[in-house]
């Protein structure tokens, strides 16, 4: 845990912890139980957890088996140990709260899951919500269409490691990584780190420049797949190490032509007058 943090929810407090490992949020259970439940004090909010923990469980709820516990500050100062679940964890903990305020979360969770089952049989919309998302953060038509076209493109490099045998997860991000080093000379978490970003996606968080050479590194990649016909994962490791390099070159070439750098620490926020999507979740 690198960071922890006290958020507000009116006048209430939440404690919570930065995962840097997972690169998750980690929220206190019992902070947020005595939020939607109103309980005067810990100590209620604790007893109230304690009667829903035996309910679930009994409900045959994996909810309480997957829960972690981490060491978070409490009022007299010290750390102990205290219940914590991240993002997805605490969504499905308010599906079990009968609670007024746990109930607009309740409404969303069901639009979303609504709107994402429709995406699945209709991907275009999708799409539409996508561009519809971006507009709303204060992004430009002209860099959502790129965003856009970066998925495709991503895509297409994928399904090709994918026909290919590599593995979606841990081995699609050690190319991904042999991809960012050769061009940016930085691995997918050390941009994030320079860009001060822990959760947000890091495409989301570049400008054109890098965005661009993003792509190219990629759609390099994909046809180096094709090309050499890598069977060996050293051999995919080969071949996006390769296609970073060529828009390292690109890069390279533009510095010295503009004299300006092109990968900088600069984030959406700086870029874009945006806001947080899940804040703004919060405040529906």
């Amino acid at each position: 845990m690198s960071e922890e943090k006290i958020q507000k929810y009116g006048e209430r407090q939440v404690r919570s912890v930065w995962d840097d490992l997972r690169e998750e949020w980690w929220f206190s259970v019992v902070d947020v139980v005595g939020v939607l439940t109103e309980q005067p004090d810990v100590r209620h909010a604790a007893k109230y957890w304690s009667v829903l923990k035996t309910r679930l469980k009994k409900e045959g709820s994996e909810l309480t088996t997957n829960c972690s516990q981490l060491k978070m500050r409490a009022d007299d100062g010290k750390y102990y140990k205290t219940d914590a679940m991240n993002v997805e964890q605490i969504l499905r903990l308010v599906q079990s709260i009968p609670s007024k305020k746990a109930e607009p979360f309740k409404l969303w969770l069901a639009k979303v899951g609504n709107e994402r089952i429709n995406e699945t049989i209709d991907p275009e919309l999708a799409m539409s919500r996508a561009m519809e998302t971006y507009l709303k953060k204060g992004y430009s038509e002209e860099w959502i269409r790129q965003r856009l076209m970066s998925i495709k493109v991503r895509n297409n490099l994928t399904n090709e490691w994918r026909s290919r045998g590599v593995k979606k997860g841990a081995e699609y991000a050690i190319l991904t990584d042999e991809i960012s080093k050769a061009w940016s000379g930085m691995t997918t978490k050390e941009y994030k780190n320079y860009k001060g970003l822990k959760k947000e996606n890091l495409r989301d968080n570049m400008s054109d420049l890098e965005l661009v050479l993003t792509m190219l590194s990629e759609a390099t990649t994909t046809e180096i797949e094709k090309q050499k016909n890598p069977q060996t994962f050293a051999e995919h490791k080969e071949a996006a190490k390769s296609g970073g390099e060529a828009a390292g070159v690109a890069r390279k070439a533009v510095e010295d032509r503009t004299g300006q750098k092109v990968i900088t620490p600069n984030n959406a926020e700086r870029l874009n007058p945006m806001k947080d999507l899940l804040e703004g979740a919060i405040e529906v």
